[in-house]
């Protein structure tokens, strides 16, 4: 499958002839026509221009101004940079550094020595040593972090629109009108599943402000405010992580009217909450991809049994070494920034098996894991953290498909009391990313090798800590005692 960059423009200036007043973007407020996106999109073309910006940072709540500067930079081919709104302020001249990024649009700027432009909506600064970056790179996504430095994905258009022509395959018997855009535009699956593919079919994506949705900060998330507006809006179609869709479900069991396509991923989705989620109506699709993949891999589709994460979709290929491992070919990243080219396939980390057309998961070889929320956490970083506080001897964090990442901990000694402990703990949050937070503890006695909790070597063992205490750090349910000893 071969798509051409300005695919999407195209598939925009057709809707624009053909039926120019339907609305293209909405957030709630303002409305523009698919002949009005034409014009506001040629418009910042012309600024982007008049500036010189090559490597752009966006760091926007969701909005028209995202979408409309977005979609601007993709036809330029100029470097877009989104910046997600739960990393901190390290992590954020991480990437600008990384990046060699020259103009940001949006909030925050100043923090980074970017200064005003003759465009009040353009900031710049000088970049003296322009790190290269792989031939063709139009995007940049950084993941969440797997360590305090989040690893730069290089992507170009034809990856994303080729991901978003396979998804326009698979949704478009079901003649979805209205997306609503529930997780940020700076989520890449959003970005694809929430901006391009509506414009794709000739539909209307509507990105309200986050907060209008019931977000509150990276991890939270208040149900009852996101109903309102699922109510409001009417969408036919929504993209969630599983701990929004455990919250939906929670506080409406049957599925509001007029919901077609729920696509759930992000991380692992529990198949309970799968069963009783189409039990209720809601037209969920469990699915399954990565950055380095451009987002999707494979999806469940409408009509068909559910099986695992799906078949893959149309562009992509994938593969099983003889360790379980899930290969794939197809829209693939570049490479990573600052490392050499992307090959044919990637090896993603993740293992799993075939059910005949479709792909079931087996976990991570590794030990990164995944957050509800989508956000890739490496415990090991987090552990280390925590260990540089006087009260803390060990730590094991985890947090893999809970809201709230949970940790064990050894205290330096017994004297110290569960207050002074969490107060250390508070004290590492600070410094952390809000995903990357614990908000759940327990004391524990030490991790030795005596006990086959530790290596000879002082290395976790993973395994026989979930044993001993699995029952706790992996229930889904809420627990809110702090310093039980087990």
């Amino acid at each position: 499958m071969h798509v051409l960059p300005n695919a999407l423009m195209k598939r925009i200036e057709y809707h624009a002839h053909h039926t120019p007043q339907r609305i293209a973007l909405s957030d709630g407020e303002q409305h523009l026509s698919y002949k009005a996106v034409m014009q506001h999109i040629a418009q910042r073309r012309q600024r982007l221009r008049e500036v010189g910006a090559q490597r752009v940072a966006l760091a926007l709540d969701n909005g028209l101004e995202w979408a409309l500067w977005d979609l601007a930079l993709m036809m330029e081919a100029r470097v877009a940079v989104p910046i997600p709104d739960f990393f901190s302020d390290t992590q954020r001249r991480h990437i600008v550094q990384q990046a060699g990024i020259d103009s940001w649009i949006g909030q925050g700027s100043e923090t980074f020595s970017f200064r005003p432009t003759s465009d009040t909506a353009i900031c710049q600064r000088r970049v003296d040593h322009v790190p290269a970056l792989h031939e063709g790179t139009t995007r940049i996504t950084f993941t969440s972090g797997t360590s305090g430095s989040p690893k730069g994905v290089c992507l170009d258009n034809e990856a994303l629109l080729t991901v978003t022509e396979s998804l326009a395959a698979v949704v478009a018997p079901l003649d979805i009108r209205r997306h609503l855009a529930m997780l940020p535009l700076s989520t890449l699956l959003e970005n694809i599943g929430g901006l391009y593919l509506p414009l794709w079919l000739g539909a209307c994506s509507v990105l309200p402000g986050m907060a209008s949705l019931g977000w509150q900060g990276a991890s939270g998330f208040d149900a009852t405010v996101a109903l309102k507006a699922i109510a409001y809006y009417q969408p036919h179609s929504m993209i969630l992580v599983p701990q929004l869709l455990q919250a939906l479900v929670n506080h409406s069991p049957l599925a509001p009217t007029g919901l077609r396509f729920v696509a759930v991923g992000g991380a692992p989705v529990a198949n309970t909450l799968l069963t009783h989620a189409q039990q209720g109506g809601w037209p969920v699709f469990e699915g399954y991809g990565l950055s380095e993949c451009s987002s999707v891999v494979c999806l469940n589709r409408p009509g068909e049994q559910r099986q695992g994460v799906g078949r893959p979709l149309a562009h992509a290929r994938l593969r099983i070494d003889g360790e379980g491992q899930l290969h794939v070919s197809g829209a693939l990243m570049l490479g990573y920034l600052g490392e050499p080219a992307c090959g044919e396939w990637h090896a993603t980390g993740d293992t799993g098996e075939w059910q005949d057309e479709s792909i079931a998961l087996n976990g991570r070889q590794r030990d990164v894991f995944i957050t509800a929320y989508g956000r890739n956490v490496n415990p090991q970083w987090v552990e280390s953290e925590l260990c540089t506080q006087s009260a803390i001897a060990q730590a094991m964090v985890y947090g893999e498909a809970l809201p709230a990442n949970r940790a064990l901990i050894v205290p330096t000694s017994a004297q110290h009391t569960d207050a002074q402990l969490d107060a250390a703990i508070q004290a590492v949050n600070r410094q952390l990313p809000d995903y990357a937070q614990v908000h759940e503890w327990q004391r524990t006695p030490p991790f030795t090798p005596n006990n086959q909790q530790l290596t000879a070597n002082g290395r976790l063992r993973r395994d026989k800590l979930l044993k001993a205490y699995g029952h706790w750090l992996q229930s889904t349910a809420p627990y809110s005692t702090k310093g039980a000893t087990q």
